[in-house]
């Protein structure tokens, strides 16, 4: 069982690192284009106006993906608290798996969006 525990909590941390990342970007975004923090890639750093609207942007879908990775996560776990850990490990290898993909796609619709509402030039359409 604690081995199940252990697991569980570290099945967490990627929604739990979404939701306060996202948050974070959502409402307090890094003040200027940086190599260094925030949701980075060309489109996005072609000047302020295309950053702030990438981080928000970004941070909202963080924020609303990583509650429902949450959950889910939780929800899939709990009946195989009493499995063996080879399961239990197994399954776990799989979830941090689902979830560092989800995080990674939502690259996507933040780009689509920039490209709507951007020109290729970093201009407001």
């Amino acid at each position: 069982m604690g081995f199940w525990w252990f697991m569980f909590c570290c099945d967490l941390i990627v929604p739990l690192i979404m939701i306060a990342g996202g948050r974070l970007l959502w409402k307090h975004p890094p003040p200027g284009v940086n190599m260094v923090y925030g949701y980075r890639t060309k489109r996005s750093m072609r000047n302020a106006d295309t950053w702030q609207f990438a981080q928000v942007y970004c941070g909202r879908i963080w924020w609303k993906v990583g509650w429902l990775l949450l959950l889910l996560s939780a929800l899939v776990q709990l009946p195989f608290c009493r499995s063996s850990q080879t399961v239990i490990g197994g399954l776990g290898v799989a979830l941090c798996t689902v979830q560092c993909m989800v995080m990674i796609v939502s690259v996507f619709p933040t780009e689509r969006a920039l490209k709507k509402n951007f020109t290729d030039a970093g201009l407001r359409k």
